[in-house]
């Protein structure tokens, strides 16, 4: 087995700004754990872009290699559970954070980290999906434990082009419900109908700025990965009894609200933290998304690249210009 590999490693300068380069590490040097994988795709999302720009929120020790998906093979174990050989899943936990991630072509990690990849995804297909992926579906998950059923009506996703927002749609689709897709991407538009939605509006459409608490219904539920405002929309103009998931800030973390969709509609705001959530429902997500769950056109929302492209789409995701996922593939 050889001892070194590339990585992504992000340092910060006297100044605090970030410098990233490409180096030859030694396995030698990853973190204590149980599990050592050979990492075959990772996955880059918002999260990584902004431990990859030195952001102390995200990462609080440099240097240090993102990467908060990774999907590979397991080389040395001294977890029972795990055996060499076994292909994995690991995505979550503290893993790109402070945890060096999949940015690298080795990680080390505890076997309680690990999902086995389930039968009928690919180690390349885990990482489409990654952590967008079970985020959406985790979202889907919990609404339907609560009652959300596909006859209650349309979904709505906002955030429709980015990483969690192009998996919502197609998971909500392939799960049987009508999706009213909300995106500020025009170029976007056939995608997202390959995906399933039935419906694409722009991000007005779930913008209220009338100062009304309540809204005539729009929508039997979603998924929203803005805040601010368009969290505030989504509660008013839910139809009753539904469920909105919240998993996302890129517009803000603060909402104005009042309590009428909540008191008087019976309206579900649920919170998803897709980093935490115990193994038992990370393993049944996984399973959805291997079965019941599986996208169409998976294959389609993939950008890949290897690790010396990857500055370039750090660069994209950080302005908002990136559709579907960019899929990074170590050599």
């Amino acid at each position: 087995m050889t001892t070194t590999f590339k990585a992504l490693r992000v340092s910060l300068d006297e100044q605090g700004k970030a410098q990233r380069e490409i180096i030859a590490r030694n396995i030698q040097d990853l973190p204590e754990g149980e599990v050592l994988v050979q990492v075959n795709y990772s996955a880059l999302n918002y999260k990584d872009a902004l431990s990859a720009s030195g952001n102390k929120g995200v990462t609080r020790n440099y240097p240090h290699t993102p990467g908060i998906d990774a999907a590979g093979v397991v080389v040395e174990s001294t977890n029972p559970q795990w055996k060499e050989g076994d292909k994995v899943i690991v995505t979550s936990y503290d893993l790109g954070m402070n945890t060096d991630g999949g940015f690298g072509g080795y990680i080390r990690v505890p076997g309680d980290w690990i999902v086995a990849l389930p039968e009928g995804l690919s180690l390349r297909e885990s990482m489409i999906l990654g952590t967008g992926g079970f985020t959406a579906a985790l979202g889907l998950w919990k609404m339907e434990r609560i009652g959300q059923r596909p006859e209650m009506g349309p979904l709505v996703v906002t955030g429709a082009s980015g990483g969690v927002g192009t998996m919502a749609v197609g998971i909500m689709a392939k799960a049987g419900y009508s999706v009213i897709a909300v995106t500020g991407t025009d170029a976007a538009h056939s995608m997202l109908q390959q995906l399933g939605a039935s419906q694409i509006e722009s991000r007005t459409f779930a913008d209220d700025d009338s100062g009304k608490p309540l809204l005539r219904p729009k929508w039997a539920g979603g998924i929203d990965t803005v805040g601010g405002n368009t969290l505030a929309t989504l509660l008013k103009a839910c139809s009753r009894e539904g469920s909105i998931a919240s998993c996302g800030l890129v517009g803000s973390p603060k909402w104005d609200a009042t309590v009428f969709p909540f008191i008087l509609n019976g309206v579900n705001l649920l919170g998803i933290d897709s980093a935490t959530i115990g193994m038992e429902v990370r393993q049944q997500v996984w399973e959805k998304l291997a079965t019941d769950w599986r996208i169409e056109n998976l294959e389609s929302l993939a950008t890949e690249c290897s690790l010396e492209e990857l500055e370039g789409y750090i660069q994209s995701i950080l302005k908002g210009e990136t559709q579907g996922r960019v899929l990074l593939r170590h050599a």
